[in-house]
């Protein structure tokens, strides 16, 4: 199926690993061209390499900017411009406890995962409306609808996030542009990579075998009966994308398969 997206210019936030890594990809592989960012420059220039290899006579830059730093975004936003799909992926997540979290990692988790995607929509999405064609997505979790007790912080963010992606779409009445969420399950990112390695390790475990304990401890009743892989968020975040998508506006859709035990 042809998505149609030649010609089209992707910023994606927090892109040098994992679900915005392969939003990147997958871009790329239908032809449009595409600005990642990272907060390191070494980690954000390594990336950039990694998708010139791949992707040769693909137009692909990178914008370096830390989004925990008002600073380093607004800069971004100053040289961010002719842009026709946003995916807001860029987020912090972890586990601590209710009690003892303080008032500041509130604010810092607010800041990165849904202050970002704000600033981004307020700069880029005027100009979609003007050009009439436009999508903004927005990258977020299960766990905004279905908030876990270890992570209500994270869980909080999220949710704001599908209210901030509902609401944006409100103002896209009447032209081609589309403003949608998806709310991804458990995913293999890098980051929980990370985590079930340095568990395996110090259990002497093999890292499949860790990693089919955590899925069934966490959510056993996961359809897959594993964890979700970037790719796959990947592809619907491509669809959505796409012109063909103009009928899906101010969504939420699933790539849970089957955590949220709603119809």
């Amino acid at each position: 199926m042809d998505l149609q997206l030649k010609g089209k210019r992707a910023f994606i936030s927090g892109s040098t690993q994992g679900i915005g890594f392969a939003v990147a990809e997958k871009l790329l592989q239908e032809g449009a061209s595409v600005v990642i960012n990272g907060r390191s420059e070494a980690k954000t220039q390594q990336a950039l390499g990694d998708l010139k290899k791949q992707f040769p006579n693909s137009n692909i830059d990178a914008i370096v900017a830390d989004f925990s730093k008002v600073d380093e975004v607004e800069k971004l936003l100053l040289v961010l411009t002719d842009i026709d799909i946003l995916v807001n992926n860029v987020g912090i997540f972890g586990i601590a406890d209710f009690y003892t979290t303080a008032d500041k990692d509130w604010y810092d988790y607010f800041e990165v995962n849904v202050m970002s995607g704000m600033r981004l929509s307020k700069k880029l999405l005027p100009r979609m409306i003007e050009k009439n064609f436009g999508r903004i997505i927005f990258i977020s979790s299960e766990s905004g609808v279905n908030v876990p007790e270890n992570m209500i912080h994270y869980g909080m963010s999220k949710a704001a996030m599908s209210a901030l992606s509902n609401g944006l779409s409100k103002l896209t009445k009447g032209t081609e542009v589309t403003v949608n969420t998806i709310l991804g399950g458990p995913t293999y990112s890098d980051g929980v990579a990370r985590t079930v390695e340095q568990i395996a390790s110090s259990n002497h475990l093999e890292v499949e075998s860790m990693k089919n304990a955590i899925i069934t401890q966490s959510n056993s009743h996961i359809l897959l009966q594993r964890f979700i892989d970037p790719v796959e968020i990947a592809n619907l975040a491509v669809y959505l994308s796409s012109p063909l998508s103009i009928a899906t506006n101010g969504s939420s859709l699933r790539a849970d398969s089957g955590v949220l035990k709603i119809i």
